[in-house]
């Protein structure tokens, strides 16, 4: 049976902070901490080994497949620091061409310091994710 490899774990986030090797990105995710916090109001949990995720979900496809996951998060990682949103495409576009220096994925945007992007422009990326998975899911299945 297939088990996640990202999921809700007891790990502590600023002892996984702390352990981030390069001390401007160490205070580029204590920044972000800060940031995704008092926008979500949700308490950092980390998920899997290195996303710091904040809220949940539960989401099951038409495969079968499901799971948890975290409405909105970001990975202090060495080459690039990924943030993790779950909005539509136009969305994501329009929000994008005001965000700063980043490179995007299908799930992810990365950028190599918060002092590449408008941190305002971050504060609607996760409102509008929270908003989107919202309305997507049933409360039974937000947390």
């Amino acid at each position: 049976m297939y088990q996640p490899k990202t999921k809700e774990m007891d790990s502590n986030v600023i002892e996984f902070i702390e352990n981030v090797d390069n001390p401007k990105k160490r205070g580029d995710a204590y920044e972000l901490l800060e940031v995704f916090t008092e926008t979500t109001g949700f308490e950092a949990k980390m998920w899997g080994p290195s996303i710091i995720g904040f809220g949940s979900y539960h989401y099951k496809y038409e495969s079968g497949h499901e799971g948890d996951a975290p409405l909105v998060g970001f990975s202090p990682r060495k080459a690039k620091i990924s943030l993790y949103f779950s909005v539509d495409d136009k969305q994501k576009e329009e929000l994008l061409q005001s965000f700063g220096k980043h490179t995007a994925g299908k799930g992810c945007v990365y950028i190599n310091k918060v002092a590449d992007i408008e941190i305002d422009v971050l504060k609607d990326f996760i409102n509008q994710s929270v908003k989107f998975l919202r309305e997507t899911y049933s409360d039974e299945e937000l947390n």
